[in-house]
């Protein structure tokens, strides 16, 4: 890579990192796997960055983390593999709100199509034809994903806002 284009990927990097590793995080819910998608991610633009620069990177790298984690999802549902049998502690971020851990528990409570539609809307602010095309999914999907999604989590929400008040 050429120095001048170090420079740019460096800021490209520091500016694009936190919000990467936020989508990321409210995807997988783990801070830790977060973190490893996005670095490679990270890993793979660079591989590209000559040609990227000109174009959109951030988008390149929010598909590449959502792509990253739905083929995570998809290995680690057909087969998890432990010593005892039992599940794994998911790990969750040091000491975040308790709002933020109620939305990472809601979130992972709902189906894989249905988290990243409502993350991709709803958090990266995306429109439903961009999600459509990064998900690679027509745009009735996406909207009935949301629709299912959103109640879900109101539901959620409304029980346990109803438990809280008992």
């Amino acid at each position: 890579m050429k120095p001048a284009h170090e420079v740019e990927f460096t800021q490209f990097v520091n500016a694009s990192s936190p919000r990467l590793t936020h989508l990321a995080w409210l995807l997988c819910g783990d801070e830790h796997r977060a973190h490893d998608l996005v670095q490679e991610a990270l890993e793979r633009v660079c591989m590209r960055w000559s040609r990227l620069r000109t174009e959109q990177p951030h988008a390149y790298a929010r598909r590449i983390v959502v792509n990253l984690h739905t083929d995570e999802w998809r290995r680690r549902r057909r087969e998890l593999v432990t010593l005892d049998g039992s599940l794994p502690e998911r790990c969750e971020a040091a000491s975040p709100s308790d709002d933020r851990l109620l939305l990472t528990r809601l979130l992972q409570s709902l189906p894989q199509r249905e988290r990243q539609v409502v993350v991709l809307r709803h958090y990266v602010d995306l429109s439903e034809r961009e999600v459509a095309d990064l998900l690679g999914v027509s745009i009735g999907t996406v909207k009935s994903s949301a629709s299912r999604g959103l109640a879900t989590l109101r539901a959620e929400l409304a029980l346990q806002q109803k438990e809280m008040t008992r």
